[in-house]
Order: structure tokens, then C-alpha cells, then sequence
């Protein structure tokens, strides 16, 4: 996170496969699926109350940077994550349609 948005803790549970984040008392997740060795990221979630703050973005680097790091492709099936990676070329290699 960069400027004035604050440093996030965030959370991966593989079992839930779900990476999560605190902010201000309220809870943001990403929710992803395996299927054949792609990660499908499925659902951002960010309350109103701390959009606007890098939270989404930050989950959907976290998954991202964990897929690669397990060679796995990744589906962008949620459009929050379907418009992050448009914006960011450097994880273009590892979506797929």
C-alpha cells in the first residue's frame, strides 16, 4: 500500500481457500476456487465502509503472488479481479480465459 492507505494485515486460509483482511472493525475476503490447478478467484468482497483504500487491490495481489508462488494459472472470474489484472500486465502470464 502506498501514500496514506494503511498497511494491511492480511490473512490466507488454504482450507477455507479465502485470503481476509481487518480494517477499521470490518472485514474484507477474497474467495477463491481450485479446479485442475487454477486458482478461480470466484468473489471480492470490501464493506463500503473501507472501499477506496487499495483493501480489494491488496487481496487480489495476495492471491495472485500466492498462485504463482504454487505454479498455478489463474480465472479472474470475479470482475473486481477480472479488471485488476487488465491493469496489471506484470501478472499476465498467469490468466487464463
Amino acid at each position: 500500500m502506498t501514500g496514506d492507505q494503511p498497511a494491511l494485515d492480511l490473512h490466507h486460509d488454504p482450507t477455507a481457500r479465502r485470503f481476509a483482511t481487518r480494517l477499521d472493525g470490518w472485514e474484507a475476503e477474497l474467495l477463491y476456487s481450485l479446479r485442475d490447478g487454477r486458482m478461480v478467484i470466484d468473489h471480492t468482497g470490501v464493506p463500503d465502509a473501507i472501499g477506496g483504500r487499495g483493501v480489494a487491490a491488496a487481496l487480489v495481489k495476495a492471491a495472485l503472488d500466492h498462485a504463482r508462488s504454487q505454479g498455478w494459472r489463474v480465472i479472474p472470474a470475479c470482475s473486481y479481479s477480472a479488471a485488476y489484472v487488465q491493469r496489471h500486465p506484470e501478472y499476465a502470464d498467469l490468466v487464463e480465459a
